[in-house]
């Protein structure tokens, strides 16, 4: 059944369709990998099982997307907005260190991330989209670009251009638009947030506003279901530059309206 087909090929690839996956990494912090991966992957067969029993494919239908809400501090999309894409990212956030003060706090300096289009999983399957993150995290980032072992798609990059933060996501399969965008508002990330693959908090939560420069049509861009990506408390023992692994859902939404 084609439902079944969309889950196995979204969610969980088979090695002889590619033969470079990236591998999993486990030794920091293997009682919280295996605990995510687990509960990912359990969520999928109980997805599998369901749909063996329906008698039509799901339709891929974005306007049933649903962003969480209700986050203190982060406003809701303004009246009139749609999604447009929903992405997973998978990256680092980069920070720099003053190897002269080790009770400074480690500065915010960017990101890195391959975006994953994630459109019809929000959709479809939102419960299996918030868990995304906490899987992905746990899959390192020297190999193919691949978002852990799923087959879902590339559909575009996420980086800062100087101090603007930027999603370029125009694909050869895909185009969508490309998004210089301003910091408009951030909230926590909430207790439950996953944690990196050393234990590093979830990074905030963000709505981003787009600037002058946009194509597309997005106006808003979220940061939510964060995990991993934070820093720790001081500089003491850290490299003047350092990453931290992270992953978090991006919700893109377009309208017409003018600000």
């Amino acid at each position: 059944m084609r439902s079944i087909t969309i889950l196995t090929a979204a969610f969980v690839a088979i090695a002889s369709a590619a033969p470079t996956f990236p591998t999993l990494d486990t030794n920091d912090n293997p009682l919280s990998a295996l605990d995510n991966l687990s509960g990912y992957f359990n969520l999928i067969a109980s997805k599998v099982e369901v749909a063996k029993g329906l008698s039509t494919a799901p339709v891929c239908d974005l306007s049933k997307a649903h962003m969480p809400t209700g986050i203190d501090g982060l406003p809701p999309p303004d009246k009139g907005l749609t999604v447009r894409h929903v992405a997973v990212g998978r990256g680092t956030q980069n920070y720099t260190c003053d190897p002269n003060n080790a009770d400074a706090a480690p500065k915010a300096v960017g990101a890195v991330a391959t975006l994953f289009n994630a459109s019809c999983i929000a959709a479809l399957y939102p419960d299996v989209l918030s868990r995304i993150p906490s899987m992905a995290v746990q899959f390192k980032l020297d190999e193919a670009e691949r978002l852990g072992p799923t087959a879902m798609p590339k559909s575009g990059v996420h980086y800062f251009d100087g101090s603007t933060p930027f999603f370029n996501l125009d694909t050869p399969a895909l185009a969508i638009g490309q998004v210089p965008c301003a910091k408009n508002s951030s909230a926590n990330a909430p207790s439950a947030a996953a944690v990196g693959q050393t234990g590093e908090k979830a990074v905030t939560w963000l709505r981003l506003t787009a600037m002058d420069g946009t194509t597309g049509g997005i106006k808003d861009v979220y940061r939510v279901d964060t995990a991993g990506g934070s820093p720790p408390a001081n500089c003491k023992d850290m490299p003047a530059r350092f990453e931290v692994q992270y992953s978090a859902v991006y919700w893109f939404w377009q309208g017409t309206n003018s600000r």
